[in-house]
């Protein structure tokens, strides 16, 4: 049984398609050990909550400096034993101690066709806000390993989903979160349970 963990920093929809995924059989040999978030705000925190899945919430914010808090993100993640860490709109930078520790068990969801719209300062609505400012026809979302670098590690799938005339950014994230997010991210979580992905 694969233990994951799932780390967000806000609504958690997609924590909701991994939770759904779990409960209906579309993820099979996986179990969610955990939720983590950054923001105390987090809607899924409640999510975790009502499924019955231990929330946490550690805040860097009430530590003195950045490495005291990656200390305490590290202990917690590492006290649930995951072998698979998935980041759900997860929007703080991953330690370098913990790459190296997760390294290959640690997935990301990111909204556009990687190497599109990636890397630093693209997340959230800005990457299709600059989507539709760029003009693009196509654009999808994109689950990859994390490495050092943004949106750098090794993609495991994508899935591509049509611009259509009259896309405002938020109707864009939608359309890409229910046709591409929602169903790439707990395939990818399935086929590393069941051994399909290495």
């Amino acid at each position: 049984m694969l233990r994951v963990a799932v780390c967000v920093s806000g609504g958690g929809t997609n924590l909701q398609a991994i939770i759904d995924a779990v409960a209906d059989g579309t993820i099979t040999n996986a179990k969610i050990v955990g939720v983590f978030s950054n923001n105390p705000g987090a809607y899924a925190l409640k999510r975790a909550e009502d499924a019955g899945i231990e929330g946490c919430c550690i805040s860097p914010k009430d530590f003195s400096d950045r490495s005291e808090f990656n200390k305490a993100f590290l202990a917690k993640i590492d006290e649930w034993e995951p072998d698979l860490i998935v980041l759900a709109g997860f929007l703080v930078i991953i330690p370098e101690e913990m790459i190296a520790r997760y390294r290959n068990r640690m997935i990301n969801i990111h909204p556009s066709l990687i190497p599109s719209f990636c890397g630093t300062g693209f997340y959230g609505l800005k990457v299709h806000e600059e989507a539709l400012k760029r003009g693009v026809k196509v654009t999808g979302a994109t689950v990859h390993f994390v490495d050092e670098g943004t949106d750098t590690g090794r993609i495991i799938a994508q899935k591509a989903v049509e611009v259509l005339d009259g896309d405002t950014p938020e109707v864009l994230q939608r359309r890409v979160m229910e046709q591409a997010e929602w169903i790439l991210l707990p395939k990818a979580i399935n086929d590393i349970a069941n051994g399909l992905i290495k």
